[in-house]
C-alpha cells in the first residue's frame, strides 16, 4: 500500500468532514464577526457566547472548519507559548511567569471543557517529554529545564539516560525533560466537536466563504459583506492572503507523516506507556505522539516557506520531506525501519517577525485578532480567545480588566516581514544553518550550541 500523501491531513482521512455548511447568502449584520474557523475563531465564538448568550456571532470561513493548522496539526495540547522569553525583558519575570501560569492553566481548561461538551478527542494528559540525542542538546536541554523552573514550573523532572528510557526508548537519548502540562489529542476531533458545540449555543458559521478584506467594522467577501462593531481576524497562518495583510504574519510550512498501527510487539520494544508528547532539542526539532489507534504521527519542517506567503492546498508534501521525516523515525526507533507510512501531510503556522503570540482589540476601530503562534496554537488558541472575550466585555462597558486582559501579550506591537525576495532568502537560510547545526553537533562531541545556529537564531529573531 502506497502513501497516501496531502487530502488535507491524516486527521480528516481517518475522521472525514463534517456535513458542508452554507455558505454566506448576502449582506448581513452581527453584533460580533469572526474571520476564520479554527481553534482560535471557534473557542472565541464559544467563550462570547456563553459570556453574553444575546450575542449575535458570526464565524466566516474560506473552506470548511478546522481546514488549516486546527486540522493538521501534530495534536499537542501543551503550555508552551512563542514569546515568553521576551515578554520577560519587555515586561518583566513576573508579567512573564503570569502568562506562563496562564499556559500552565489552559491546558487543564480545554480538557475540562471536551469533558463538559461531550468532545471525544482522544485526549490523553500524558504530559511532554523533550530528549537530548548529543551533548550539545543535553546542554540546550539542561539550560531549558533550568529556565522553565524559574517561570514557576516546579512540578517539572528531568532525567537521565537510564529515567528517559523508562518513559520511551529513543536510541541515543542522553537525557529528557517532562512537564506534566500536555496532553495528546485528535486534532480534528477537538474542531469538529468545538465547531458542533459552537452551533449548538446558537453561533451561525457560514464555511466556502472566504474573506477578501477586512476593515473597521466590515467583514468583505464575494458572497456580501457581514457589518459587525467587532471584526476579529483569527487566520493564523492564513493571513497573508488578506488585503494588506502580505507581510504581517509568514506563514511557515511544518509537514507529517503516520505510521501504519503498530504490533504490540513493536510497543513493547518502544515502550511509551505514558503516551507522553514527544519532542527533541534539535534546532530543527521534531515532534510526536502515540496516537489512539496505535500510530506514530511524527512532524518536523520540510519545505519551510513558500515564496510570496503563498499557502498549499491540500497538504501535499514532497517526497524529500516524507523522507526526512521517517528518518527521524526510524533514527529514533530503528526498530521501525520496516514499518509503512501510511499518510504524509503538511500545513501552515503562523510566525510573526519578532516569534511572539499576541492578542489585540483596537477599542478605536473595533478591529481584533489573535494569533502567531509558532506552533504552539492548540492550547494557545484557547487562552487567547478568552482573552479576546474578556477584551470586547471590557471594550463594551460589561466588564472591567481581568487578569487576562494584564498578561503582557495583549496589544504586542511588532514590525513586519521584509518584502520578497529577502525573507525567502531569510527563512532558506536560517532553516539550512539549522540543519547544517544538528547534523555537525550529531557527530561531534562538543558539549556547546553550534555557533552557526547561535547566530542563526540571533539575526532571524527566533
Amino acid at each position: 500500500m502506497s502513501t497516501v500523501n496531502g487530502g488535507i491531513s491524516f486527521w480528516y482521512a481517518q475522521e472525514g468532514a463534517s456535513a458542508p455548511r452554507e455558505p454566506l447568502p448576502g449582506d448581513t449584520a452581527a453584533d460580533v464577526c469572526i474571520v476564520g474557523g479554527g481553534y482560535t475563531g471557534l473557542w472565541t465564538a464559544y467563550y462570547l457566547k456563553k459570556a453574553v448568550p444575546f450575542l449575535n456571532i458570526t464565524v466566516l470561513e474560506a473552506k470548511f472548519c478546522g481546514y488549516g493548522a486546527s486540522g493538521r496539526n501534530g495534536g499537542w495540547l501543551y503550555n508552551g507559548i512563542a514569546g515568553r522569553d521576551r515578554y520577560a525583558k519587555l515586561h518583566g519575570h513576573e508579567a512573564a511567569v503570569r502568562l506562563q501560569q496562564a499556559m500552565n492553566a489552559t491546558v487543564a481548561e480545554v480538557v475540562d471543557v471536551c469533558e463538559r461538551e461531550k468532545i471525544d478527542a482522544d485526549v490523553h494528559r500524558g504530559g511532554v517529554l523533550e530528549v537530548a540525542l548529543s551533548p550539545a542538546q543535553l546542554t540546550r536541554l539542561k539550560d531549558f529545564h533550568t529556565v522553565e523552573i524559574a517561570f514557576g514550573e516546579t512540578d517539572r523532572v528531568l532525567y537521565g539516560a537510564r529515567e528517559t528510557a523508562g518513559r520511551v526508548r529513543v536510541t541515543g537519548a542522553v537525557g529528557s525533560s517532562w512537564t506534566p502540562h500536555g496532553a495528546r489529542l485528535h486534532p480534528v476531533k477537538l474542531v469538529k466537536g468545538l465547531a458542533a458545540a459552537v452551533e449548538a449555543l446558537g453561533v451561525t458559521i457560514h464555511e466556502s466563504t472566504p474573506v477578501t478584506e477586512i476593515r473597521p467594522k466590515h467583514a468583505v467577501t464575494p458572497y456580501g459583506t457581514v457589518r459587525a462593531p467587532y471584526v476579529l481576524r483569527c487566520t493564523e497562518g492564513f493571513t497573508a492572503s488578506l488585503a494588506g495583510q502580505r507581510r504581517t504574519w509568514l506563514p511557515m510550512n511544518s509537514s507529517m507523516i503516520a505510521t501504519e498501527p503498530l504490533t504490540d510487539a513493536q510497543w513493547e520494544s518502544i515502550g511509551w506507556e505514558g503516551r507522553e508528547t514527544l519532542g527533541d532539542m534539535a534546532h530543527a526539532y521534531m515532534y510526536a505522539q502515540r496516537t489512539a489507534d496505535g500510530r506514530i504521527a511524527l512532524g518536523g519542517r520540510g519545505v519551510p516557506y513558500r515564496f510570496g506567503s503563498k499557502t498549499d492546498n491540500d497538504g501535499r508534501t514532497q517526497a524529500r520531506t516524507v523522507e526526512a521525516l521517517r528518518e527521524i523515525l526510524v533514527r529514533f526507533f530503528p526498530q521501525l525501519a520496516g514499518v509503512r507510512i501510511d499518510h504524509a501531510w503538511s500545513g501552515v503556522l503562523g510566525v510573526p517577525r519578532d516569534w511572539c503570540a499576541t492578542v489585540t482589540l483596537d477599542r478605536s476601530t473595533g478591529l481584533g485578532w489573535a494569533g502567531g503562534y509558532v506552533g504552539s496554537g492548540v492550547a494557545t488558541a484557547n487562552l487567547a480567545a478568552r482573552t479576546l472575550r474578556d477584551l470586547i466585555q471590557q471594550d463594551s462597558g460589561q466588564s472591567g480588566p481581568t487578569d487576562l486582559t494584564t498578561l503582557p501579550w495583549v496589544d504586542h506591537k511588532v514590525r513586519k516581514w521584509e518584502p520578497e525576495p529577502l525573507r525567502w532568502l531569510g527563512v532558506q537560510t536560517m532553516y539550512a544553518a539549522f540543519r547544517g547545526a544538528d547534523r555537525r553537533e550529531a557527530l561531534g562531541h562538543s558539549a556547546r550550541t553550534d555557533r552557526v545556529a547561535v547566530l542563526a537564531n540571533r539575526l532571524s529573531g527566533r
